[in-house]
Order: structure tokens, then C-alpha cells, then sequence
């Protein structure tokens, strides 16, 4: 069991030496994994750097390519690393010690996206985003929510799952307080 208000489990506080931060795009992952990985002076990993060949988001990267990547980051003594891909996250979640999932809701998730990308709202590419990111909590893929619950559920390293950006941002308070 883990407590929100503090990010501990079992009264414990988490091991973020190697830390996996999940969830839907728009849901606040860079956002937490950038304020933990300055906290703990660690690098910060965004799985987007390693899935797409370009910042317009629309070429992904061959996925051997990408998986290499993705090891050779994790291969590290501390990090940050977050993303949306569970089809990574597979494979780097046995080096990690801690896992965050940010369990935003949908709506949420499309009004942060809304508010941070600079596009115009006849932007094919946003519009993609968007309509994607509407879809996490019925996906079926490595990315979806049902994914990401079993990653979460099957790790059995320090966790929490944060349900709005309130939990989120007590949870970072909380963490820059304690030290």
C-alpha cells in the first residue's frame, strides 16, 4: 500500500534511485520527471527522445533502435525516465526501484496538452494528440491504461499512483520538503 500524501509504502520512504514515471500523454510525466530528476541530480530520460527520430512526433524510430536506446539509458546507476511507451517500459522496469504512475483522467490530460503545445487547433499533428490521448482509458495497446495498470501492479518496488495534478504536485512538494 502506498500513501499519496507522502509517496511512501509501508511507511518507507521510496528507493528513487532508478525511477519509471508513467502515464497518458498530457498527464504531467515531464513535468514531475523534470523537478525529481534536478532534486535527485539525475539525468532525465523522456522515452519521446528515444520513440521518435524528430520533435514533430511523426517518424518513430525503428523499434530495435529505439529498445537499444532505451537500455542503454537504463543501464545507468540513477535516473529519471519517463514516458508513455509501456512497450519500453517492459523492458527497463527490472532495473528499476521505483514506479509513478500518473492515473489522470482523460479530460485533464486533453486540456494540459491543449495548454502546452503551440499549434494551431486545426493542427493535424494535434489533433492526432489529442484524440489519442482521449483514448488511454479504452486503448488495448502497450500504452493504453490497462497496460500501464499491469506494469503497475506487477512491480514490486516502491510505487504510487497519483490521481490529479493535486496529487501530483503535493507528491513533488512533499519530496523537495524532505530533504
Amino acid at each position: 500500500m502506498t500513501d499519496r500524501k507522502n509517496g511512501t509504502k509501508y511507511g518507507a520512504p521510496m528507493n528513487l534511485t532508478r525511477t519509471l514515471i508513467i502515464g497518458n500523454s498530457g498527464s504531467g510525466k515531464s513535468w514531475l520527471a523534470e523537478r525529481l530528476a534536478e532534486h535527485l541530480q539525475v539525468q532525465w530520460i523522456d522515452l519521446d527522445s528515444i520513440h521518435w527520430l524528430s520533435d514533430e512526433h511523426s517518424i518513430a524510430r525503428p523499434r530495435g533502435e529505439s529498445l537499444a536506446m532505451a537500455r542503454i539509458a537504463a543501464s545507468e546507476k540513477r535516473w529519471v525516465i519517463e514516458g508513455v511507451y509501456g512497450w519500453i517500459v517492459r523492458e527497463l522496469i527490472h532495473r528499476a526501484t521505483a514506479l509513478i504512475w500518473l492515473c489522470v483522467d482523460n479530460e485533464s490530460c486533453i486540456a494540459n496538452i491543449g495548454q502546452r503545445e503551440n499549434r494551431p487547433v486545426d493542427d493535424e499533428l494535434l489533433i492526432a494528440l489529442l484524440e489519442w490521448a482521449g483514448s488511454y482509458r479504452y486503448r488495448e495497446d502497450s500504452s493504453g491504461f490497462s497496460a500501464h495498470q499491469q506494469l503497475f501492479e506487477g512491480f514490486s518496488g516502491s510505487k504510487i499512483k497519483l490521481m490529479d495534478q493535486t496529487d501530483i504536485t503535493v507528491f513533488a512538494k512533499n519530496l523537495l520538503q524532505a530533504n
